[in-house]
């Protein structure tokens, strides 16, 4: 494809030749002579500055680089697009495999395309362009929008409710029973029954292996728009706001409400019964033991402003050699004493 029909597609601004050939994209650093790449972040520009990719996607403001160009307002969100222009993954195949099992009270939307093995469970309810691939398991009576896509050993508990549009990577569990037993005096547990459900609003996605519990009574909700990644553990009764994002090992426990719009790194917990507003910050590793106001960024365990926790990182890192000056002093102090005795 030219470069040229590129950036129109792309709707971006052409600098350098409009009739070089491309022939697919990859990372700054890997890119040939005939590939597309691009840098968003201006600390990687001197890695674009030595690259043999033959044209670049940059931002607006991004220093000169030899290579062609394509400038957008936002050079990641392009690049994104631009994988879409190279690579289409495989059309799964319309209708229903003849080992999948599907009761008989359970109702399918039109175009939709069921992998083998997959079981769907009375009364469940599927919209349109559904695609189920092999070994997925819908529980009785889920309800499930349109486009919905589930993959391999992916399962959505009964009575769950997923909205339009919704993603389950492989592995990724709907409405397992939250972590609710009753202590008794011989200090052994008792189950308690998990009867409420999971809401998966428009647009989420759950990554592989990831779990969302049911709610013990109520539910549990994830809105519109958020994206959890890989091993992402949401317990009972919590909720997460509208376009939030929650990476790999992130676990949330019960009852905690997260707001819109939350960046949480990897491998950030959270305890119970919390509040974390809406816009916050969470890097990687932070325990949050106390609820976090709105537009707040966040580190360490437990968590301090971001800020704080830097100054505080710098302060750690010279305590051997703090300790050592007032051990130095204490025993300056001592022979002080001595002398003067």
């Amino acid at each position: 494809m030219k470069l040229k029909d590129i950036a129109e597609k792309l709707n971006c601004e052409l600098r350098g030749p409009g009739d070089l050939e491309i022939t697919g994209v990859s990372g700054v650093e890997d890119a040939g002579p005939d590939e597309l790449a691009f840098v968003s972040n201006p600390k990687y520009i001197g890695r674009a500055k030595v690259s043999r990719a033959g044209a670049i996607i940059v931002g607006k403001d991004t220093p000169e680089v030899t290579a062609p160009t394509l400038v957008s307002e936002n050079p990641y969100l392009t690049f994104a697009q631009a994988i879409e222009l190279f690579y289409a993954p495989p059309v799964p195949i319309s209708g229903i495999h003849p080992t999948a099992s599907i009761a008989r009270t359970a109702v399918i939307g039109d175009n939709a395309s069921i992998g083998a093995n997959a079981v769907i469970g009375e009364g469940a309810h599927i919209g349109d362009r559904a695609t189920i691939y092999p070994n997925v398991t819908i529980y009785p009576h889920a309800q499930i929008g349109d486009d919905f896509t589930a993959h391999s050993n992916s399962c959505v508990r009964e009575f769950c409710q997923l909205g339009h549009r919704v993603i389950l990577q492989n592995g990724a569990v709907i409405g397992a029973d939250g972590f609710g037993f009753a202590p008794r005096k011989d200090r052994s547990y008792y189950k308690i029954v998990q009867s409420g459900i999971v809401v998966l609003e428009d647009d989420v996605e759950v990554g592989a292996n990831s779990t969302v519990d049911r709610a013990t009574v109520g539910e549990t909700r994830i809105a519109r728009g958020t994206k959890l990644d890989n091993l992402v553990q949401i317990g009972h009764g919590s909720t997460v706001g509208e376009d939030s994002v929650l990476a790999a090992q992130t676990g949330i426990a019960g009852s905690t409400h997260v707001g819109n719009r939350v960046m949480m790194a990897g491998q950030v917990g959270a305890a119970g019964h919390l509040t974390i507003g809406d816009d916050v910050i969470a890097t990687a590793q932070t325990g949050i033991a106390r609820s976090v106001e709105a537009g707040s960024s966040i580190s360490g365990s437990p968590e301090f402003e971001t800020s704080v926790w830097k100054k505080n990182y710098i302060i750690m890192q010279s305590l051997p050699e703090l300790a050592k000056e007032v051990r130095k002093l204490r025993k300056e102090l001592d022979e002080l004493k001595g002398s003067s005795q």
